[in-house]
């Protein structure tokens, strides 16, 4: 007889929503079972007594969990048979400051260049020099991360751990900076700056099959009319840029050096 996961997971649409994509990337790549509910952002109050989400509700501990960050740790440390950070104590730290620097932090990319996963903003983007620094920045983390992992796994002799992502396997820090990686691609910001290692780990995120089944599932929801957010339509139109859809078999290719 089958049984009611225990969690109810709760947010807007993800080929928008950056918080809850995050949390639904977690959930799938580590193929946690729950339910899901997703609702236009202007409804979230009709499911969330603070009117924000993503929300994750655990059935057994008659509980609501909000905050992607909180959602993720409260997964981590009640499904300890998976490695939702990285099993190695130092590489599990770096991991926990990537993600929360990505939490607090970026609040440039973030109101400047809106998550929008299918489309792509053509022509001449005004990038701000805070802009620019942000960018800088997450190039710096992704180098230093990949940088950081390799040589710790050589010390403790598990460089079969290393999968290409960030700390080796795919955790929680991935699933935190995905999003910020649509932006490189929607608004075609400058990878000019990014590492040999950072470019790989990019090439990883897009290509790998567990991810690739998410990209699916948000030109899915691209088909439903009541995912459209009409205020991400025309962004830059001042300046010229048109917009265009992504074809899903789209695929990442590093700039020449």
């Amino acid at each position: 007889m089958a049984t009611t996961p225990d969690y109810h997971f709760i947010g807007t649409y993800t080929r928008y929503s950056s918080w809850t994509a995050r949390i639904e990337l977690i959930l799938s790549y580590f193929q946690i079972p729950h339910t899901k509910q997703f609702v236009p952002l202007e409804k979230a109050r009709e499911v969330s007594s603070s009117g924000l989400v993503p929300l994750l509700k655990s059935n057994s501990l008659n509980i609501a969990i909000a905050d992607s960050l909180a959602i993720a740790e409260f997964l981590a440390e009640d499904n300890q048979h998976l490695s939702l950070w990285p099993r190695d104590p130092a590489l599990r730290a770096l991991a926990r400051s990537a993600a929360a620097e990505m939490h607090s932090g970026f609040s440039t990319l973030r109101n400047t260049f809106h998550t929008n996963f299918i489309t792509h903003y053509v022509g001449e983007i005004p990038i701000s020099e805070a802009a620019r620094k942000e960018i800088a920045r997450a190039l710096a983390i992704w180098d230093s991360a990949r940088r950081a992992t390799v040589q710790r796994l050589k010390e403790i002799g598990e460089e079969e751990r290393d999968k290409g992502f960030l700390f080796g396997e795919f955790s929680i820090a991935d699933a935190f900076f995905w999003p910020v990686l649509w932006r490189f691609r929607s608004y075609n910001l400058p990878l000019d700056g990014a590492t040999p290692e950072a470019l790989k780990w990019i090439e990883t995120m897009w290509n790998d099959p567990e991810i690739k089944k998410m990209i699916h599932w948000y030109y899915q929801q691209a088909e439903d009319p009541e995912t459209h957010i009409a205020k991400y339509d025309g962004l830059f139109a001042e300046y010229g840029v048109k917009e265009e859809v992504f074809p899903e078999d789209w695929t990442f290719r590093a700039p020449e050096a």
